[in-house]
């Protein structure tokens, strides 16, 4: 199981990016995907997710900003954000949960494979 995190980078505040997390050799439709950050000094947390059956769950910081959408036909897990701040700020990480069971979970323990990472900075 590999995934991939991509579409980091540079924005200024109020800015938008695209994240995508993308699979090899397996279909992610049929898992609960949790999309995580991490900045420095900090603990990794939960930014958002999406389950088996397409509904969503967002942390409090981020609703109404950040989407989570599947793309079947590419065989990835979006991420769009919009109205960036500078707290957004770390590097974000696509996550995969193997459960069959149970909703979109926010700790990173119920996660058995993460996406190496993509850096996004918020900066004017």
């Amino acid at each position: 199981v590999q995934l991939q995190a991509s579409g980091g980078g540079l924005v200024q505040p109020g800015g938008s990016l695209r994240l995508s997390c993308a699979a090899s050799g397996f279909t992610l439709d049929y898992y609960n995907i949790g999309w995580f950050r991490q900045a420095p000094g900090k603990e990794r947390e939960f930014v958002g997710g999406v389950s088996r059956n397409g509904g969503s769950d967002y942390a409090d910081s981020v609703k109404g900003r950040f989407t989570i959408a599947r793309d079947n036909a590419k065989n990835t897990v979006d991420l769009q954000m919009i109205n960036l701040k500078p707290e957004d700020t770390a590097a974000y990480y696509c996550a995969l949960d193997i459960t069959a069971y149970g909703g979109i979970k926010h700790y990173t323990g119920a996660y058995e494979y993460w996406g190496q990472g993509t850096q996004v900075t918020v900066s004017s």
